[in-house]
């Protein structure tokens, strides 16, 4: 079953927006068709290719760490997580998911930043193939959004 997009919202309109991302290596295919997913959903929505910025990690437990350093910099409006966890045999797939997860929102809290959360948590290989795309695109116009809510908000 392929997964649909969020409906994007009109106006959305990123242009002088930084935007950070945090890829995890980690099933480096899936993540790195999120990252080319989400990098042509935010120039589509005017964001300049040099105002997109990527850092990588090795997994998923270590995006809210990278997270951190690049909302502390102080030089982003919105940064996006790129990651997948996909259930295995054992309790990490839950360990993984939830403490990832967990630790992208605290960082978000923290910073008053928006972040937008790519880690896909699928059963298997075939569901991340499948909703990649739309994730990637979601998380590009998530940041975009919320980025323009705060400094609407301002």
């Amino acid at each position: 079953m392929m997964q649909t997009s969020l409906p994007t919202p009109a106006g959305l309109n990123g242009d002088g927006l930084v935007i950070g991302m945090a890829q995890a290596r980690f099933n480096a295919d899936i993540t790195h068709a999120l990252l080319q997913a989400a990098r042509t959903q935010l120039l589509a929505l005017g964001v300049a290719a040099s105002d997109i910025e990527v850092v990588e990690v090795p997994g998923a437990l270590e995006l809210p760490l990278a997270l951190q350093a690049m909302a502390r910099s102080d030089r982003y409006d919105a940064l996006i997580a790129l990651g997948c966890v996909i259930r295995g045999q054992t309790y990490h797939f839950e360990l993984v998911a939830n403490e990832s997860a967990r630790g992208i929102m605290q960082v978000s809290l923290a910073h008053q930043l928006p972040i937008a959360n790519a880690v896909l948590t699928t059963e298997d290989l075939a569901q991340a193939q499948a909703r990649v795309q739309a994730k990637g695109q979601d998380a590009a116009n998530l940041a975009v959004e919320l980025a323009m809510l705060l400094e609407d908000l301002d």
